[in-house]
């Protein structure tokens, strides 16, 4: 709107523009601005929601080098061991630390197998007869140190002579599942078209003994 033509409205003319403008502002402002007033706390709540997922992320991200210390640390105090060896393993484990600690092992259970995604379970069942002094140290020994072998349930009772304990010892030990390996990538190639032999060559007819004479050639 240019000075001159405002200039040229009367009075009342130019209140009746100034709120012509005013209305047409609140207008605007009532379909295009009003509606969005509570993007702004949509747009807060989503960047906390999206920082407190990144905190969580970058969290675990900070134990990978944990787990895989944890991972090797496994393989070298005895987790990753071959699968026809595990149940040996682990029956010998047991026998040497009771020798160790004195206890002598009166019966064995059959030695069960259990498996999940990434380890393998062998549990056992064991009735040990000794001095409270020598069982709690077979017990201790056995889930000290590297090994992989715990105690999962016990029963303690005197024997028959009541001299010594007897005890039925539900032992665990869990080894290292070994990972399928990737079966190798065959290459499709189109099969190679067969050679087709060349016909044999026509024999002459030996039945008769006409000479077959070659056609005269015109000059």
């Amino acid at each position: 709107m240019s000075s001159s033509y405002w200039n040229n409205l009367r009075p009342f003319e130019k209140r009746v523009v100034a709120a012509g403008g005013a209305l047409f502002f609140v207008v605007l402002n009532f379909l295009f601005v009003f509606p969005h007033f509570s993007d702004l706390t949509t747009v807060h709540a989503r960047m906390e929601e999206a920082q407190a997922k990144l905190q969580r992320y970058e969290a675990e991200f900070a134990q990978t080098n944990a787990y895989q210390a944890g991972m090797r640390q496994f393989e070298k105090e005895g987790y990753d061991v071959a699968v026809e060896e595990q149940a040996y393993q682990f029956a010998n484990a047991v026998q040497v630390q009771a020798g160790q600690s004195g206890v002598r092992i009166l019966s064995n259970g059959r030695i069960n197998t259990q498996t999940n995604q990434f380890f393998i379970e062998k549990s056992q069942t064991i009735n040990v007869q000794g001095a409270e002094a020598q069982l709690v140290d077979f017990l201790y020994s056995l889930g000290s140190g590297g090994s992989q072998i715990r105690v999962r349930g016990l029963s303690v009772h005197p024997d028959p002579a009541r001299q010594q304990l007897q005890a039925n010892v539900t032992l665990v030990a869990s080894y290292q599942k070994k990972t399928a390996a990737r079966p190798a990538t065959t290459i499709n190639r189109a099969p190679t078209p067969p050679v087709k032999a060349a016909p044999p060559a026509a024999m002459p007819d030996l039945s008769t003994d006409k000479t077959v004479n070659p056609p005269n050639k015109r000059l």
